[in-house]
């Protein structure tokens, strides 16, 4: 592939992503990541990225798929009930993974008094707690993602590969009877590895996500073990759900 094909794909996968890791576009390209380096710097000149460690971002995102506050602004009853329901199922004193989707956040704010140990990449998350003398917060290196909220990248991931949880409380995109989607490689390679690391996962989905693909695979219905949903969520997938060993509950 020449050079103007590499870069012009690489510019178009960013402007539906928004922001990628080196070895995600190296595949993307079928290219070394040395080429890719190159061809960022050059892209990085025009100014239409923003090279970053282990990766690229867009520098004038157009899409508010990402934007952390537009995506809480969704759903935010049902995820507030899904939220409490969650923090109902964590026995005080546990380390609790939370990611970076605003469903998790939600749960989040109502974790405090069982005196928590927070394993998180959520800024929103961390931020939450910032001044209490009753949680703990662990919050991953990483890149900051702004509108996201969210650490992302290699030392973001090799944290949580260090990591084990009681529970990890996670987001996705959507959900069907394949499994777990969501919206971009970056996020998933860092969720993968908070599901290795909890012993317990629950994923917080409002009804909006069930019968749903997101861009990315992330898990296979097998690896949860909770489900907590709102009561708008369509009965057979929830059966469905439950048929393959998972608990599920609804929040009222």
């Amino acid at each position: 592939m020449q050079a103007e094909e590499r870069q012009k794909r690489i510019a178009d996968h960013l402007q539906q992503a928004e922001f990628s890791s080196l070895d995600e576009l190296s595949e993307l390209v079928d290219a070394s990541i040395s080429t890719v380096r190159r061809d960022l710097t050059l892209l990085e000149a025009t100014g239409l990225l923003k090279r970053t460690h282990g990766g690229a971002r867009l520098v004038q995102p157009q899409s508010e798929e990402f934007i952390f506050t537009e995506r809480d602004n969704r759903e935010n009853d049902a995820k507030e009930s899904i939220g409490r329901a969650c923090a109902r199922l964590i026995p005080p004193n546990q380390s609790v993974i939370i990611d970076a989707g605003s469903t998790a956040y939600h749960a989040s704010k109502h974790l405090g008094g069982g005196g928590p140990q927070i394993i998180t990449n959520s800024l929103p998350v961390a931020n939450q707690y910032a001044s209490s003398g009753n949680v703990e917060v662990i919050l991953s290196g990483g890149v900051i993602y702004p509108r996201l909220g969210v650490l992302v990248g290699p030392i973001a991931k090799e944290t949580f590969s260090r990591m084990h949880a009681d529970f990890a409380i996670m987001g996705s995109g959507g959900i069907t009877e394949e499994g777990v989607t969501n919206s971009h490689n970056l996020l998933i390679d860092i969720q993968k590895e908070m599901l290795r690391a909890a012993r317990k996962v629950i994923f917080c989905l409002d009804h909006t996500k069930f019968g749903r693909r997101s861009v990315s695979f992330l898990c296979e219905l097998n690896q949860i073990d909770y489900i907590i949903t709102d009561t708008k969520a369509p009965p057979a997938m929830l059966e469905l759900l439950s048929a393959r060993g998972i608990e599920v509950m609804l929040a009222e």
